[in-house]
This record gives C-alpha cells, structure tokens and sequence, in this order.
C-alpha cells in the first residue's frame, strides 16, 4: 500500500469547517473527525478510493477534484476528501464533506 504523509490537511468548504468548529471538543463525531484528519496526515491514501465516473459532478464543478476518497467514521458516517500538491509540491488533504450514510447514499445517487 502507498504511503505518503500530507503536509496539511483542512477543510475545503466553510460550511463543513464552521459545522465541524461549533462541535463540542467531546462529541463523538469531532473526535471521529479529528482521528481521520490525523490518518489522512499520516498517510494521504487511508482512505478508499472513489471510481472517477461516480465523483458528484457538484464536487468535479465547485472544487474542480479529479481523486476523491472516503474515510469511515463511527455510526455509519462518511469523510470525503481529496488529494491536492501546491506549487511548492506540498501534500494536501483537503476534506470535502462529511455526513451520515443516507446523506452519503443520495449524495452519490446510490
């Protein structure tokens, strides 16, 4: 398996950043996050990778992503993110969205 270590890891989206801050420290969910951020900056192919051909054209058209991945949290929840390179060839992981398995589903019209 590949392993290559992010530089950074941050969230791509406002929305999903101010939803991930206003958690409390202790909630299940913030800690699940916070556990999957520290994996992607481990090794930025944690994550299973999602077909290209089923990446939500939203995603391909707002974040302009060729590479997407899912990261599993607890209670059949979901971390999506993407790998980026900057112009100083730095690693990036750069998380999309996270939601619950329905969310998910209709997300990616399973």
């Amino acid at each position: 398996m590949l392993k290559i270590p992010a530089d950074r890891v941050f969230f791509m989206n406002e929305e999903q950043e101010e939803m991930f801050d206003s958690l409390p420290e202790n909630h299940w969910l913030k800690k699940a996050i916070n556990k999957a951020k520290d994996s992607i900056k481990e090794n930025v192919f944690c994550g299973e990778r999602i077909r290209k051909e089923i990446i939500p054209k939203k995603y391909i058209k707002d974040y302009k992503i060729d590479n997407l991945l899912w990261y599993p949290l607890p209670n059949a929840w979901r971390l999506v993110y993407s790998i980026f390179s900057d112009a100083d060839k730095k690693v990036l992981g750069a998380i999309i969205e996270f939601y619950d398995h329905k969310s998910y589903e209709r997300r990616f019209g399973y």
